[in-house]
């Protein structure tokens, strides 16, 4: 038996609340915000602030959202990732917490503590491989095959093939030029960063 909820539910992705409104509310609020915070299209004088020129922000946000919800594949992958983005910030702050249990009383400091710059960087590292893992998971490449399972499967198949050896052997010089930089420069410095 159906519940009233689920019956909602549905009447709303039957009226494309999930695949056009909320896609253009996320994408308009983004965009809108990042404008205002930028000032990128310029300030008006307002009391003698300056103040972003709002309605020129707001028509460049709704033009940009407008062209996001027309192209299908694009809301498809943000209707594919968000859930993904969702689940990996219920994952980091799990993880915080599990940081938080093991210190005193009080707020950590997670940027400015000089100890945990080369664990912050790491974290830093890992959360952007998730998300670029995420979004290349969701975007479909045919309809049965995504970016992410293309590369995976090119890789898996060419192991031993000229572009992949290539790539780690790219990837580990590049390694050890950062390596020998990094601790070259602070034996230089006398050992401080």
């Amino acid at each position: 038996m159906v519940s009233p909820l689920e019956k909602a539910v549905l009447f709303f992705k039957e009226f494309g609340l999930f695949d056009v409104v909320l896609p253009f509310l996320l994408v308009f609020s983004i965009v809108f915000a990042l404008l205002e915070k930028s000032m990128i299209l310029g300030v008006e004088k307002i009391n003698n602030k300056d103040v972003p020129k709002k309605a020129l922000n707001t028509t460049v946000a709704f033009v940009v959202a407008m062209l996001v919800i027309a192209t299908n594949k694009i809301v498809s992958a943000i209707n594919n990732a968000l859930p993904n983005i969702v689940l990996l910030i219920v994952i980091i702050i799990s993880f915080l917490m599990l940081i938080g249990s093991f210190y005193k009383t009080g707020e950590f400091d997670f940027f400015h503590n000089d100890n945990y710059n080369f664990a912050k960087m790491g974290f830093f590292f890992v959360i952007l491989i998730v998300v670029i893992l995420i979004f290349a998971n969701s975007i479909m490449r045919t309809e049965n095959e995504s970016w992410l399972e293309f590369v995976w499967n090119y890789f898996a198949n060419n192991l031993t093939g000229t572009v992949v050896t290539s790539l780690i052997f790219l990837a580990v010089a590049i390694g050890a030029v950062l390596y020998v930089t990094n601790s070259s420069s602070s034996s230089s410095s006398g050992g401080k960063p």
